[in-house]
């Protein structure tokens, strides 16, 4: 941990107390969420933006390998599309990780006065899993597209609609955990009465 950070994270801290005692409840949501976003994403590197990026590399390894449509190369993140004109090599990188909706996504969760402890715990594990979801699913589509439609339509595939595709699903995800919280806090609690009645 650099200094700088070190230094940064007690300034917060400190002006979140103030805010607290304040009862200023939307700048300690504002601070709050802003300053523990820059913080995941400052500890992120380089361990976690690895870990995510190889995730997501293994993910479409597998539908890859299932599809028969692109050769995946692990170690590089090359992701070596298959088509019947001119195959393209695509790499998959920091900013297909999805590291920073996620800590985004977390940040907020953190500070979000509606939620519960367990209810944040809950929505940041199923946010995570649902942000890695959509990478692959963006990038499967990008493969999709380049299989069928030829390496011409890599530009498109890629820079357009892939990523039109994830940040759709993204913002379907911030909507509902946010806009209609009280609806997602019912599917929770419904969740957290099946397992009791399981048990």
């Amino acid at each position: 941990m650099s200094i700088f950070l070190l230094i940064g994270t007690v300034v917060w801290l400190y002006v979140l107390s103030v805010l607290k005692r304040a009862r200023l409840a939307a700048f300690y949501f504002i601070v709050g969420s802003a300053g523990l976003f820059f913080i995941l994403m400052a500890l992120s590197y380089p361990y976690w933006v690895w870990f995510f990026t190889h995730a997501v590399i293994h993910g479409v390894s597998w539908l890859g390998h299932l599809t028969g449509w692109c050769l995946v190369i692990l170690k590089t993140g090359l992701v070596y599309i298959v088509n019947v004109g001119n195959p393209v090599t695509m790499s998959i990188d920091f900013e297909c990780s999805g590291i920073i909706e996620t800590c985004a996504l977390i940040a907020l969760i953190a500070f979000f006065p509606t939620y519960q402890r367990k209810e944040k715990v809950f929505y940041a594990v199923f946010g995570l899993f649902y942000i890695y979801l959509s990478n692959v699913i963006r990038l499967m589509t990008v493969v999709t597209i380049v299989h069928f439609g030829g390496g011409s339509l890599f530009f498109l595939a890629h820079s357009i609609i892939g990523r039109l595709v994830f940040y759709a699903l993204v913002i379907v995800l911030y909507y509902n955990v946010f806009t209609y919280s009280q609806l997602a806090r019912g599917i929770y609690r419904s969740l957290s009465r099946d397992k009791e009645a399981h048990e």
